[in-house]
C-alpha cells in the first residue's frame, strides 16, 4: 500500500482523479475500482508494486503491430478495474476486489472490508517494485514495459514510478487500456508512456451503459486526447456475438478512427466465453472478416484480425503497392519488406506509420 498522487481534497471530500469517474471516496471506502482507499483522509493505492500477473510477452499480444514488431515486452497487471464488462476476458483479476466489496456490503460488514481487501491482495499478489522490473528488463535486453491485463489507469502511480526509472535506460512504456484516463493521469504519464492500445468496446451508447457499465462518449474523448498528444495509438475492438456486432455499430467505430487518421491500426478480435457471457459462442471467422472488411471500406490503411490465426488479415501490407511488409500468424512475426531503419516499404519507399525502432 502506497500513498497515491492522483487525488485532491475539496470541501472535506476526497476526490480520486485517476480516471473519469472522479470518485468521491468516504473514509475507509474505495472507489469504483476497489483498489484506491481513503485512509484517514488520504488516498492509498493498494496494488502498488503488487502485480497479480506478470509475463514476458510478444508485443503483438498487446496487440501492437506497428510498435517495435517482433520484440518482447515485459507485461504486468494487478487486481481491480474501473469498468465492469460482463464479457471480461480477465475477470478473475479485474473484478475480484469488487466482488469482495459487494459481499461485505451485502453482509453489512463494511468496517471489516478494507483490512480484508488488503490481506487478500497481499496474499495473492507478488511483490515487484519498480526497480526490480527495470533491472530485469536491462539484464534481459527487453525494450519495453506494458501495463496491461487489467486496467492500468487504476494503478497509474505504479506505472509512473516504474517508467521514471525505465526511461533513464531508454525503455519504452505501453498502456493497454479501456480508455477512461483522466487528464490528470495523462499529464502524469506524459513523457513516460510511448504507446497506447485503447479498447473501443462497441459502437453503441447502450452497449457501453448496459454491458460495460461506462460511457462510450468518455472513451472516445480519451482516444481523441491521446491522438492529439501524438502518442503512438492502436485501437482494439473485441467482437462479442450478438452484442456489438451489428454492421452499423462496427462501422461507427471504423468511421470514428478514420476521422482521426486512416493510419491508426484497428484490431478486430475474437471473443471467447467468459464471466457473465459464458453462455455465448466464440466469435467466428466470418464475423471477424466482416469487421476487417468494414474497416477497409471506411478507408483504414491497417486493419487486423486477432485471436483466430489468419495470416492474410494479421499481416501488414504497404497501402501504396500492396507489398507484404510484415508477415504474422498468431504471435509469430517475420519482417519481410519493411525497412525498419527508414520506416518505409523497401519496394516503393512509401512511409509506413509506426515506431519501428527506439
Amino acid at each position: 500500500m502506497k500513498k497515491a498522487i492522483l487525488y485532491k481534497k475539496k470541501n472535506k471530500k476526497l476526490i480520486c482523479t485517476a480516471c473519469k469517474w472522479y470518485c468521491q471516496i468516504p473514509e475507509n471506502y474505495t472507489g469504483i475500482c476497489s483498489v484506491r482507499l481513503n485512509k484517514k483522509g488520504d488516498l492509498y493505492l493498494l496494488v502498488h508494486s503488487k502485480p497479480v500477473s506478470y509475463h514476458l510477452d510478444p508485443i503483438e499480444k498487446k496487440p501492437l503491430y506497428h510498435f517495435l514488431p517482433g520484440t518482447k515486452i515485459f507485461s504486468l497487471g494487478t487486481y481491480g478495474c474501473n469498468f465492469a464488462c460482463e464479457f471480461c476476458q480477465n475477470w478473475e483479476i479485474s473484478q475480484t476486489p469488487k466482488l469482495l466489496k459487494t459481499q461485505f456490503l451485502q453482509e453489512k460488514r463494511q468496517n471489516g472490508f478494507p483490512n480484508a481487501l488488503i490481506d487478500f491482495i497481499d496474499k495473492n499478489s507478488s511483490n515487484l517494485p519498480p526497480q526490480e522490473i527495470v533491472d530485469h528488463c536491462i539484464r534481459n535486453h527487453i525494450p519495453s514495459i506494458a501495463f496491461t491485463y487489467n486496467e492500468p489507469t487504476i494503478f497509474a502511480e505504479y506505472a509512473y514510478d516504474t517508467m521514471k526509472i525505465a526511461k533513464k535506460h531508454k525503455i519504452a512504456g505501453v498502456f493497454v487500456s479501456s480508455g477512461y484516463e483522466s487528464k490528470e493521469t495523462l499529464d502524469l504519464l506524459e513523457g513516460y508512456i510511448d504507446a497506447y492500445n485503447i479498447d473501443i468496446k462497441g459502437g453503441a451508447k447502450e452497449f457501453y451503459e448496459k454491458i460495460s457499465h461506462t460511457s462510450l462518449k468518455l472513451v472516445l474523448e480519451t482516444v481523441e486526447e491521446i491522438f492529439k498528444r501524438k502518442k503512438w495509438l492502436e485501437i482494439t475492438t473485441l467482437l462479442v456475438p450478438g452484442l456489438n456486432t451489428l454492421d452499423k455499430d462496427i462501422r461507427f467505430i471504423a468511421r470514428f478512427i478514420a476521422r482521426l487518421s486512416k493510419d491508426i491500426p484497428w484490431h478486430v478480435t475474437s471473443f471467447y466465453p467468459h464471466y457473465k457471457m459464458a453462455h455465448l459462442p466464440p466469435t467466428d471467422l466470418d464475423t471477424l472478416k466482416r469487421g476487417y472488411q468494414t474497416g477497409k471500406e471506411e478507408g483504414l490503411n491497417f486493419v487486423y484480425t486477432g485471436n483466430i490465426p489468419d495470416s492474410d488479415t494479421e499481416s501488414t501490407y504497404c497501402p501504396a503497392c500492396k507489398t507484404l511488409l510484415i508477415e504474422r500468424y498468431g504471435y509469430s512475426t517475420e519482417i519481410k519488406s519493411l525497412d525498419l531503419e527508414k520506416g518505409s516499404c523497401q519496394k516503393c519507399q512509401q512511409k509506413i506509420p509506426g515506431v519501428w525502432k527506439l
